[in-house]
C-alpha cells in the first residue's frame, strides 16, 4: 500500500480545510496518510513515504509562512529521489504575489530530487466545490504517478 505524508501551515484555516480534503481523497484511494501542521513536522520524516504533499498559505508580499521556514530550509537538503511530490494552498487573489510560497515549495521539492506527481492547485481563500473536485484531481494524478513509477 501506499503512503504519503500532508504537511501543512495554515493561519485561518483554510490549509487546514485543504490538507483534511486531500487527506480524505488519500484515504478514499486506499493509501496510508498522515498529516501534520508543518511546525510540528520534519523534512526527514518524508523519507519514510511514497507521496510527499505540502499546503501552505502565502504571507505578507509572497513570503513563506514565518512558522514554515525552518521546514523549509531543512526540506531543501532532503535527497527525496524516487519520492512523487505535491503542492498546494490557499492565498488571495487580492495580491500580486498570490500563493507565491506554494511555488516555492514546489521548487525546494524539485531540488530534492524528487518528482512532481502533479500540478500545483491554488485556492482562493476558502476552497469551494469546483476547488474540492482540483483537489480530488490533484490525488488522484499523485496516486497515478507513484504507481507508473
Amino acid at each position: 500500500m501506499a503512503s504519503a505524508k500532508i504537511v501543512y501551515a495554515s493561519m485561518t484555516g483554510n490549509n487546514e480545510e485543504i490538507a483534511g480534503i486531500v487527506e480524505e481523497a488519500f484515504e478514499d484511494l486506499g493509501v496510508d496518510v498522515d498529516s501534520v501542521e508543518i511546525s510540528q513536522a520534519d523534512a526527514e520524516e518524508l523519507e519514510d513515504v511514497d507521496i510527499c504533499v505540502v499546503s501552505t498559505y502565502t504571507y505578507g508580499d509572497g513570503e513563506l509562512p514565518d512558522e514554515a521556514v525552518d521546514f523549509f530550509e531543512d526540506l531543501k537538503e532532503e535527497d527525496l529521489s524516487g519520492k512523487i511530490y505535491g503542492c498546494c494552498g490557499s492565498g488571495d487573489t487580492f495580491y500580486d504575489d498570490f500563493g507565491k510560497a506554494v511555488d516555492a515549495f514546489a521548487a525546494a521539492f524539485e531540488a530534492t530530487g524528487a518528482t512532481k506527481g502533479a500540478d500545483v492547485v491554488k485556492v482562493d481563500l476558502a476552497p469551494e466545490e469546483a476547488d474540492i473536485q482540483k483537489l480530488e484531481n490533484f490525488v488522484k494524478q499523485l496516486v497515478a504517478a507513484q504507481q507508473n513509477r
